[in-house]
């Protein structure tokens, strides 16, 4: 264990009552890579995908240049980047490359103008192959961002899963109403990446930023965590919650242990799993119901198969004054995923055409989220609630909301790029 990774196991309640009948517990794990791992700075392969299709005409076309142009400019001579445009055809703009000639390349970009239509998966299979000859090393990434509907979107599932296979997580965004969110989700999680809903065209530049950044900070990969539990103590669901929410699942050990992959870790945000317990009868007293373990390579230090551990202790006892204590913190992530699965059934309702109890699900929805602090996606979905009511169906700006507001316990704002100096 040589400190690259910090891992924490806090319990929502570290006491429970004594009771005859077993109880659900809630687990938080906090995998973060340490300090020192802000300082390691990995090579990047980075390829844009940009749809420059009619419908990006204007600001939205303005906008993908120029944050196209400064995630250039977070890259230097080590880093690999590449830029294929699309409309219905498909076009290398720039051809996987150290940055080095960076004017010539912003020239390239400053050059990119809207045209016909809109076929997302030639794009797709060309950057996955610019991205490819530069071989295995350093932090391959691919950025999508495209703002209408595609054609042959099984195609477009395919160069995900051939993404995932490859080692190239796609970070699908997707600007204005006019576009697929089940698609880009769908694309996103099959390449083990991460996809994202952007309203206003002003804001593709920090999502570009972001990107990037994050990418050069990720120095811990093929992360995985195991988790040993003691008879009488049963895992019953794993979710994922920083970054985004996202139903793990796990895969069985034995009928107690469970390992989930995790892939990379992003200094600054780690990864962090809401893990539902369910907890059999116990006498008063302190034990040690499990531990978890974390394993991870650090390739730029030639490390491999690094461990962390940590224990969970939980507490059954008679006095009410402890058993009614509880971690807030955790307590609102609890809170978060239980919205996220109200929209979730909410949706899956809506999309079986059962209104009345997608209305009342999302109602529940708005509650949690007010408790939470939410207010702004409270306040869309409560809008959306009242379409439904009155319409039947929910308007494609509010849908897109819901489902991408949800899923996040932290916003962009929030996150504390590693590097920044502000």
């Amino acid at each position: 264990m040589t400190g690259e990774v910090n891992l924490r196991a806090t319990l929502a309640r570290p006491f429970v009552a004594t009771t005859a009948n077993a109880q659900v517990s809630y687990l938080l794990l906090e995998l973060q890579p340490s300090q020192t791992m802000a300082q390691v700075r990995v090579p990047v392969n980075v390829s844009f995908v940009l749809d420059r299709s009619g419908s990006m005409k204007g600001e939205k076309m303005d906008r993908v240049r120029r944050a196209t142009a400064t995630a250039l400019d977070l890259l230097d001579a080590q880093d690999i980047l590449s830029v294929v445009i699309f409309d219905h055809r498909t076009e290398v703009l720039i051809p996987a490359a150290p940055v080095q000639n960076r004017r010539d390349l912003q020239e390239k970009i400053g050059r990119i103008r809207d045209a016909g239509g809109t076929k997302i998966a030639p794009a797709l299979d060309k950057a996955l192959q610019e991205i490819e000859k530069a071989g295995g090393s350093g932090i391959r990434r691919l950025v999508l961002l495209t703002d209408g509907q595609t054609e042959n979107e099984k195609e477009c599932l395919l160069r995900a899963e051939q993404a995932g296979r490859q080692g190239v997580p796609i970070t699908a965004l997707g600007v204005g109403n006019d576009w697929n969110e089940d698609l880009l989700i769908d694309m996103a999680n099959r390449s083990g990446g991460t996809a994202d809903y952007i309203a206003h065209a002003d804001t593709i530049v920090e999502y570009f930023q972001n990107t990037v950044q994050r990418a050069q900070a990720t120095a811990i990969q093929n992360a995985s965590v195991t988790l040993r539990l003691v008879q009488g103590i049963t895992p019953r669901a794993v979710w994922q919650v920083i970054p985004l929410i996202d139903n793990l699942g796990y895969r069985p050990i034995t009928d107690r242990d469970v390992s989930v992959p995790l892939g990379d870790l992003e200094t600054g945000q780690g990864r962090t799993l809401l893990i539902e317990l369910l907890v059999d009868p116990r006498p008063v007293g302190q034990y040690r119901i499990g531990q978890a373990e974390a394993t991870y390579d650090v390739p730029a230090l030639n490390r491999t198969q690094q461990k962390v551990r940590a224990d969970i202790i939980l507490t059954f006892t008679n006095d009410a004054s402890q058993i009614n204590q509880v971690h807030a913190p955790v307590m609102n992530i609890v809170e978060k995923v239980s919205a996220f699965k109200l929209q979730t059934r909410a949706l899956q309702d809506l999309q079986s055409g059962d209104i009345v109890n997608a209305t009342q699900k999302l109602k529940s929805a708005v509650t949690r989220l007010l408790n939470q602090g939410e207010v702004e996606l409270a306040e869309t979905m409560q809008r959306e609630v009242a379409n439904l009511e009155q319409k039947g169906q929910l308007t494609s700006e509010g849908q897109k909301t819901i489902k991408f507001g949800t899923r996040k316990t932290v916003r962009l704002s929030d996150l504390d790029v590693p590097g920044d100096t502000e």
